[in-house]
């Protein structure tokens, strides 16, 4: 039984990241370049800002702090940026670093789960690690999602399916 929940868990992160990869897809599809970089003040971040973000926080956690890979990140940057990183580029290495994880999380062995790892001074074991991403890049998901709604002044459709089954006088689960 043991061997079947430390297989769901690390099946469903691969599943969860790679579904918010294509909801932030969706959301970058409906921006352009000034929209992908606009700020409402310093005290916030762009869309471009938060995938450059994600990046690094997958790299680091993931590819680098579970896989063993170096670890290469600069912080501080992810957030300085003010553009320079076209939307498909941007993509493209949320896709790749993502799918570098996906590698990674594919290849966990149960017995490393319970590892401890010292990540940005945080001492926390491999399943840890990759719940944190999991949630972490879920919550910047959120943000990128309604930064897209605002900007783009148009409902994503991810729970469309949903709708039809209110109208037909359903109540939706």
């Amino acid at each position: 039984m043991e061997d079947i929940l430390e297989r769901q868990f690390l099946d469903h992160s691969v599943q969860k990241l790679r579904q918010y990869t294509e909801r932030i897809a969706t959301c970058l599809a409906q921006l352009n370049e000034g929209q992908v970089w606009s700020r409402g003040g310093e005290n916030e971040n762009a869309v471009g800002n938060l995938v450059l973000h994600l990046c690094g926080n997958v790299r680091q956690w993931i590819v680098s702090g579970v896989g063993g890979k170096p670890d290469k990140r600069d912080r501080d940057r992810e957030f300085d940026a003010r553009g320079g990183v076209p939307i498909p580029e941007l993509m493209e290495r949320l896709r790749g670093t993502v799918e570098e994880a996906v590698l990674v999380i594919g290849g966990v062995p149960k017995e490393r789960l319970a590892e401890r790892l010292l990540l940005q001074q945080y001492d926390v074991s491999v399943l840890e690690a990759i719940y944190h991403v999991v949630e972490h890049f879920s919550m910047h998901t959120g943000q990128i999602l309604f930064i897209t709604k605002m900007l783009a002044g148009t409902d994503l459709g991810f729970y469309a399916h949903l709708r039809s089954i209110a109208a037909h006088g359903q109540k939706t689960p």
